[in-house]
């Protein structure tokens, strides 16, 4: 029998890998993108690798300002959010080829917010087949490449992009 070793996977079923404070306002401070990963830096927003992903390569797109409510955020902040949403599909679609996305923002702990006080867009890629068996009966999601491995390759693509347009 094949075992699954995923050890990063405890600290947020035991919730000792809890984050004090807001993940969206503390980490781009700390100037440590690649440990925090943080793909990458706009004026108002910046794109983060989910540190517990529903899929490999998920992202989400957080302004730096801490809000909420959706209906509160800037004019600048909404637009440059999405810009850099349709950038990770973009670079998501050339690094690892997903089938699919989806894309959400689950506004307020109610609707599934890890964070609810920091509004977020996530972008999942998604595909064919990538919900089996494990999932299902056994509760656990398998991701073929650590979050760094995955950093690395979404970096790498991503600053490529940067220099096409």
């Amino acid at each position: 029998m094949d075992q699954l070793f995923a050890p990063w996977r405890m600290a947020y079923i035991d919730g000792a890998g809890k984050q004090e404070g807001c993940i969206f306002c503390d980490f781009p401070k700390e100037q440590e993108d690649r440990e925090r990963l943080i793909l990458a830096r706009g004026e108002l927003v910046f794109v983060i690798l989910n540190a517990f992903p529903y899929n490999p390569g998920h992202l989400m797109v957080a302004p730096y300002r801490h809000e909420g409510a959706y209906e509160n955020l800037k004019e600048e902040e909404l637009l440059e959010m999405h810009r850099f949403g349709r950038k990770c599909i973009g670079v998501l679609k050339e690094a690892m080829n997903p089938q699919g996305f989806n894309l959400g923002i689950n506004i307020g702990k109610t609707a599934g917010a890890g964070f609810a006080g920091h509004i977020h867009l996530h972008i999942v890629p998604r595909w064919d087949g990538d919900t089996n068996f494990m999932p299902v009966i056994a509760g656990t999601k398998v991701l073929p490449a650590s979050l760094q491995e995955t950093w690395d390759i979404l970096k790498k693509v991503w600053e490529a992009h940067g220099r096409r347009r």
